[in-house]
């Protein structure tokens, strides 16, 4: 495009100048004309003169132009015959030429003679045109003028080369080159052709560019293949001449091997070639692309183009000029503007070129297809598939699924994304729309990492792009908010949130979209309603928000209708809310949060709003118990994570310890005496206190106030000024203390740690025998009461799990301890208790959608002690309980899943009848991250004070199996929940999605790396408790010789470990197939963790590889299978080796080792009943059998050794017995077995290529030999069913069989066709072979008909039609090989499984029928032993075909 716009300056050059000198020249009239005729040349004896004049042209001198008195046309005919008929013709021609010769040595008299002629206006000639050419071109179109004129300009021109423009601006050179365009005849091409190349090797630099260019205009079409060639030479020898000979090159008709070389040499020169010659050079190579050769030419391209290289320089020098030369023009922003357009102009012909050669659009997207390696990939690569996406409708799917691959591979990372639109903006930002279209279709996505990309689209074109792009992009992120889809909606929140602290003030512009999701709150989450709230307060109440008070103003608004509803999803969304930009308005100025940026101390103003916010939610919560539960859970989630002004801090701190002392406490020594249904004590004290200086958690009496109480005016003592309390209320209100007491001391809770070892006030919870002998009630009674105490003992433990003293931590070990003991018995009353609903744990939205599930006695209590609660803030005393408890039940009640311990087994019929899991965990408070730091606790030496403060004794305290237990359940559910992908995460069936996130609402609050790096540094201490198991079982095997036979406690005890075992796989498991390690950010937190591993071996190396820390960590790991205690275990521990085999580079290895720990697996006897006590056996074996046939050398060895070796000896063996060499194969799981070999057969012939008759010899036998073992193991599997005939093991026949013989064709046949002739004993061998598989097939396909079963039956239709296509197929390749004699169809008896005959209705038709097929068979047999050695290979398939036509005929 640069040499066309170069090339018409040219022209418009001298078409200027002669318009020009048309307008000075030309007459005004008669008079004028008449006054200048004293300019014309004088007459003399010149023939030139004398036949000028005679022809009709008047030459002028001076500037006067030539007059032309005829028509153009009229003169040169008549110049041709005067000198065609003169006497002396041909040699009056050299006498006109010495003539023009001698009148232009005159340079005026030159330069007249090349500006056009004046057309005398009386003449009445042809008035067809008004431009007038000038007297050479004239001379030029006389045929026997034109070599001599052309001769004559030629040697002229060089006097012309080297002198500069005239003052007027006309260039002689370039008018005489101009003489010689467009000429309608040349007589002598090859001549003209040589002068002018001669001409161009000789000019000056700025004239070669101008005569390079007017070659097409002056050459004709015979030329060009001479012309190119010179010009290709001239490329390499002059490379300033780049653009205009790739611009001539494009214009002549060339070979095209002459441009695959020049388009090869540009492609050598692209990392050297100036910016400016850039786009001229690009436009060349791609115009020059065929659709064999584009692939390969835009790869070439795209791996050579260095963008970066011209760019970047140009962005870098515009952003500092205008920094230091603002409102200043000079000449370096001259040529900042020069190569900005040069930048523009080269992606202009790259669009030009997607859009309209749809070669090159797809050869370019496949060129980055199929780019090998991620480091390979440029931001080029980004910028053309947005470019590509936003020029061709046609393949945007396309580029969609190429950009879904590149993401999911990790080649498209964030940096790479932010890199592009740096480089790339002032491209990018024109096609601002196709980027959000993408960005939208990519949220669209299940798979988090193409959410992510997405996401960051948005993100970018928001930061990079002007007002409306930005307009745009927050409009497109309100609609996926408003969209209901939950992943939509929590990236468009984050993407907002990025965008607030990105740039606030371009996001305040655009405040009144996001003002109006505040409409569709009632589809939102907690989660979610926290971060619009978020959002929304920060554009209100951040700095210069003079113009933000409409957005205070709905806010409020809202929170009001909100707070005051009845219904309680309205209120909850009123309580986040206000909590939420009360944390914003309150936030401390002296933290660095971006959000608050510029915020001192508040003011008194603003410390009066949130008070006044904070109050008006506390009124509007406290007649709700479940209200007041959740502001709590909210305000202590709020100081958790932002810190508060101190004013704010403070206020707060004072209302709530006094109201909790008031509300929850009492004096040890006033035991409560009231008409209670059972005895009043003080239980789990930790200190021994005089009986009137501890305190003690009033819980009993707080809970019968609710429950027993049979009027409104029982109240208890705490309620004298008639307010209700309700013990709901109890461990969030805790929460909120400790949070806001270790806030104000920096994390010392000594100001509250009397609530750590106080007791409780409760009665004797063990049932004993009087269990049977309790009412309903009073057993509900005693279950809400052992649900109160859990949770509160789940909160001291979040609060004090952090404090560093021995006798802390041993008092939480304690606590600990003590809520294992009450879940057990707990256990015991919801046994008896079925219809029992405990109270709440946790306030959320999710969990108000469970409470209808519960039963309706329970509902109505929960209304009940709705009244009585009114101030609860967060602390440490009732959620600890509660999230001890609902790790320790949810371990006992859980039906669901199929790994829980051995505990909770005995319970688990009893639980069922109560609770669903995805229910259950609403009842029971959550454990924080930082509780697994009790894990670090190895032996905790407790010292116990006397009286007078001497330490009287000490208590070695240690965490225990049951304990360790339950933290490894709690974990490993916190782990799944955060870590594991949705995909791989299974839902139960009629169960919602947000049913998986109910009792982990703290924990959302969290990042997913935020969580897996809290797992990465409790590695250590689990490898400790696994090292530590290991250890114990293999001391158990050494001492029982594997068996577990001992005593009762011993049992308990073994599967206890053995629980403990699996959690902590199931953890490592867990964290490492986190997806979120294939992110760059996380690499070094995979590093990590791999280090941690590797060092239990041995000493750490500096500067260790990935690699190498990978094989150490698949070691160690390893190195634990000789003590694995269960199945499941096994299969966990496989797991968690091949998510390490997917990280490594070499892994033959490791995939061999993996392959031999599962066969040790599947050949060992498990503990008695082990695989029976899980929920899904099956799936178990069948993923450990299959892992077992992925990761061996040879599947089809390991089939055959399983099939042919191992099954006949259960078939030798009893009933019961199994096989002697894999124990886990048995009569009950052989179709477990036989299933995946089966399976894992048809895959491996499936992939297995198809032979062509290129491949060498060596290459046939080897397929040959592969499939006669493949046919092989197909006829050992398909014989078992003769054996075992149960339904589901003839199911997986059909359908497995009709998949192999589909193989078979596809694969097999080939390969047969040109392996026949040389391999003919093999090939009749295998086709033999496969001819009685595939009769029993048929045989099989009879069966399901005489017993009408429709499973079985469904698969026949499709199975009889690969059959037929068999038949077919062995005949075309009998045909092929010259032996179409030997093909014979015959007909065979219908059979069932063990051969017998099928006996038709009509016995007589049907024995009729079958004698004449008996018959038939012999012939087929006599005919085949006539034919020669050929006919064999049909042999072994007309029983084949005659089971086809005979299933035909049934």
């Amino acid at each position: 495009m640069i040499s066309q716009r170069r090339l018409s300056k040219s022209e418009n050059k001298e078409n200027l100048t002669e318009d020009a000198s048309n307008a000075r020249k030309q007459p005004l009239s008669r008079k004028t004309k008449k006054s200048r005729v004293q300019n014309e040349v004088e007459e003399n004896d010149s023939v030139f003169l004398k036949f000028l004049k005679t022809s009709g042209i008047i030459l002028k001198t001076k500037e006067s132009q030539n007059q032309l008195a005829v028509d153009q046309i009229v003169f040169q005919k008549k110049l041709f015959q005067i000198l065609r008929k003169h006497p002396s013709y041909p040699k009056i021609i050299e006498e006109f030429i010495s003539g023009l010769e001698s009148y232009i040595e005159d340079q005026d008299n030159f330069r007249n003679c090349l500006l056009s002629c004046e057309r005398l206006q009386d003449e009445e000639a042809s008035m067809g045109t008004s431009y007038s050419k000038s007297l050479i071109k004239l001379l030029l179109g006389i045929d026997i003028l034109q070599p001599a004129v052309i001769k004559t300009l030629f040697e002229k021109l060089p006097e012309f080369l080297f002198e500069r423009v005239n003052s007027d601006g006309i260039s002689v050179s370039r008018l005489i080159i101009s003489q010689l365009k467009w000429l309608d005849r040349v007589v002598d091409g090859r001549d003209l052709t040589t002068k002018i190349m001669q001409l161009i090797s000789i000019a000056p630099e700025n004239l070669q560019h101008d005569f390079i260019t007017s070659l097409p205009e002056i050459l004709g079409d015979s030329q060009h293949a001479d012309v190119g060639k010179e010009l290709s030479d001239l490329l390499k020898e002059n490379t300033s001449l780049t653009v205009p000979i790739l611009d001539v090159l494009s214009s002549l008709r060339l070979d095209p091997k002459l441009l695959s070389k020049v388009r090869q040499l540009m492609m050598d020169k692209l990392s050297s070639v100036k910016l400016d010659d850039l786009p001229v050079i690009i436009k060349f190579i791609l115009h020059s692309v065929t659709a064999t050769d584009a692939l390969e030419v835009i790869s070439e391209l795209r791996e050579k183009l260095d963008l970066q290289h011209f760019i970047l320089p140009v962005w870098l020098h515009a952003s500092q000029s205008k920094l230091k030369n603002k409102g200043r023009i000079s000449f370096s922003g001259n040529q900042e503007n020069s190569g900005q357009d040069c930048v523009f102009l080269l992606f202009d012909v790259i669009k030009s070129a997607v859009r309209y050669e749809k070669t090159i659009s797809e050869a370019w997207v496949k060129a980055i297809e199929h780019i090998p390696s991620a480091s390979e990939h440029k931001t080029f690569d980004l910028a053309m598939l947005i470019i590509i996406y936003s020029t061709n409708a046609q393949t945007k799917k396309y580029i969609e699924r190429v950009l879904r691959n590149k993401i999911r591979s990790g080649c498209f990372e964030e940096e790479l994304l932010q890199s592009a639109f740096y480089i790339h903006y002032f491209v990018l930002k024109d096609l601002c729309p196709s980027i959000l279209s993408l960005a939208q279709n990519l949220l669209h996505s299940l798979d988090q990492s193409i959410i992510l990309f997405g996401s960051l689209l948005y993100k970018y074109a928001f930061k990079f792009f002007d007002t409306y792009c930005q307009q745009e992009a927050i409009g497109a992120l309100v609609t996926h908010i408003c969209s209901g889809n939950e992943a939509e909606v929590d990236t468009a929140l984050d993407v907002l949130l990025e965008l607030v602290v990105l740039n606030l003030s371009a996001m305040r512009l655009n405040a009144v979209f996001v003002k109006g999701i505040l409409d569709y709150l009632d589809k939102m989450s907690p989660q979610q309603i926290r971060k619009l709230f978020c959002i929304l307060s920060t554009l209100a109440f951040s700095k210069q928000h003079e113009g933000s008070s409409h957005i205070q103003d709905d806010m409020h608004l809202v929170l009001r209708k909100q707070l005051s509803s009845t219904v309680f999803k309205y209120k909850l969304i009123g309580i986040i809310g206000a909590v939420t930009m009360a944390g914003i308005m309150a936030a401390d100025g002296s933290s660095s949060s971006s959000l608050t940026q510029g915020k001192t101390d508040l003011s008194n103003e603003q410390y009066t709003q949130v008070t006044s916010l904070l109050q008006l939610v506390h009124s509007c919560t406290e007649q709700s118990p479940q209200a007041s539960a959740l502001y709590y859970d909210e305000f202590a989630n709020l100081l958790q994570k932002r810190k508060l002004a101190p004013k704010v801090l403070e206020w707060v701190g004072q209302t709530i310890l006094n109201d909790f002392q008031d509300s929850f406490v009492v004096d040890l020594c006033a035991v409560p005496n009231g008409d209670y249904p059972f005895p009043v004590k003080a239980l789990y004290e930790l200190e021994e206190y005089s009986s009137c200086d501890g305190i003690a958690v009033n819980l009993l009496p707080l809970l019968f106030s609710q429950d027993f109480a049979k009027d409104g005016s029982r109240m208890t003592s705490q309620d004298s000024d008639h307010k209700l309390v309700s013990p709901l209320c109890l461990p969030p209100y805790f929460r909120l203390l400790r949070l806001c007491v270790a806030r104000q001391h920096d994390g010392n809770l000594e100001e509250i740690d009397g609530l750590l070892d106080c007791p409780v006030f409760l009665t004797d919870l063990e049932p004993g025998e009087r269990l049977e002998s309790m009412s309903v009630k009073e057993r509900s009674f005693m279950c809400s009461l052992i649900y109160l105490t859990l949770n509160w003992f789940r909160e001291v433990v979040n609060a004090f799990c952090g404090q560093t003293s021995p006798e802390m931590m041993g008092k939480v070990l304690t606590r600990l301890k003590h809520i294992v003991e009450l879940q057990r018995i707990l256990d015991k009353y919801l046994a008896v208790t079925p219809d029992y609903v405990p109270p709440l744990a946790t306030f959320d939205l999710e969990t108000a959608d469970v409470i209808p599930h519960t039963s309706t006695a329970v509902s109505a209590k929960i209304r009940k002690q709705g009244m009585t609660g009114r101030k609860r803030k967060r602390g440490g005393n009732k959620t600890s309980s509660h999230d001890t408890l609902s790790k320790e039940d949810g371990s006992e009640c859980d039906s669901t899943l199929p790994d829980r311990g051995q505990l909770e087994k005995e319970f688990k019929g009893k639980e069922e009848k109560t609770v669903a899991l995805q229910n259950y965990r609403a009842f029971f408070r959550e454990l924080d991250m930082e509780v697994f730091n009790v894990l670090h606790c190895g032996l905790v030496t407790k010292v116990i004070l006397d009286s007078e403060m001497h330490t009287e004794a000490t208590e070695v305290v240690q965490l225990q199996p049951p304990e360790l237990l339950f933290l490894l359940e709690d974990l490993s559910q916190k782990v799944e929940n955060m870590l594991t992908s949705p995909v791989g995460r299974r839902i139960p069936f009629l169960k919602s999605k947000g049913s998986q996130n109910i009792g982990f609402s703290h924990l959302h609050q969290r990042s997913a790396h935020e969580i897996a790096r809290c797992v990465v540094q409790l590695l250590t201490p689990m490898c400790n408790h696994l090292e530590n198991i290991h250890n114990y079982f293999q001391c158990l095997t050494a001492e029982n010789h594997g068996i577990v036979d001992g005593p009762e406690m011993q049992v308990q005890e073994y599967h206890l470990m053995s629980s403990c075992y699996q959690r902590i796989l199931q953890i490592f498991h867990g964290l490492f197939a986190w997806s979120g390690f294939c992110q760059p950010e996380n690499q070094n937190l995979l590093h990590l963790a791999f280090e941690i591993l590797t060092n239990r071996l041995k000493q750490r190396e500096p500067d260790q590889s990935l690699e190498e820390l990978l094989t150490q960590s698949f070691h160690y790991l390893q190195n634990f299978h000789h003590s694995i205690p269960s199945f499941q275990s096994a299969l966990y521990l496989l797991k968690l080796l091949m998510v390490i085999l997917e990280k490594s580079t070499a892994s033959a290895q490791k995939k061999e080792k993996i392959a031999s720990l599962a066969r040790q697996f599947l050949c060992r006897g498990w503990p008695s009943g082990e695989r029976e006590k899980s929920s899904t056996p099956n799936d178990q074996l069948q993923a450990l059998l299959g892992i077992y046939l992925e990761h061996t050398d040879s599947v089809l060895k390991a089939i055959e050794e399983i099939a042919g070796l191992c099954v006949p000896e259960l078939i030798n063996s009893s009933k019961d017995a199994s096989s002697s060499t894999f124990p886990t194969l048995t009569r009950h799981t052989f179709v477990i077995f036989f299933r995946v070999m089966m399976a894992e057969l048809e895959k491996t012939v499936r992939g297995l290529q198809a032979g062509t008759a290129a491949d060498s010899q060596k290459i046939h036998e080897e397929k040959l030999l592969y499939w006669n073992m493949a046919v092989r193991d197909f006829s050992i599997l398909i014989n078992l069913i003769k054996v075992f005939d149960s339904r589901p093991v003839l199911h997986v026949c059909l359908k497995y069989g009709r998949l192999f013989v589909e193989a078979f064709l596809k694969q097999c046949m080939p390969l047969l066709d040109f392996s026949f002739r040389k391999h003919r004993e093999d090939v009749l061998s295998l086709l033999e072979t496969f001819q009685l598989n595939t009769r029993l097939l048929q045989h099989l396909c009879g069966h399901s008909k005489i017993h009408q079963d429709m499973k079985l039956t469904e698969h026949v239709p499709l199975l009889k039609k690969t059959l037929e296509l068999l038949v077919c197929r062995v005949k075309a390749m009998l045909i092929l090989n010259n032996c179409r004699e030997a093909f014979w169809l015959g007909n065979l008896k219908n059979r069932d499984l063990q051969g017998e005959e099928i006996i038709s209705q009509n016995s007589q038709e049907s024995t009729a029928d079958e004698s004449e097929d008996d018959t038939s068979s012999l012939v087929s047999k006599s005919k085949a032993m006539e034919v020669d050695e050929e006919g064999e290979a049909s042999d072994g398939e007309k029983e084949q075909e005659s089971d086809e036509s005979d299933d035909e005929t049934d």
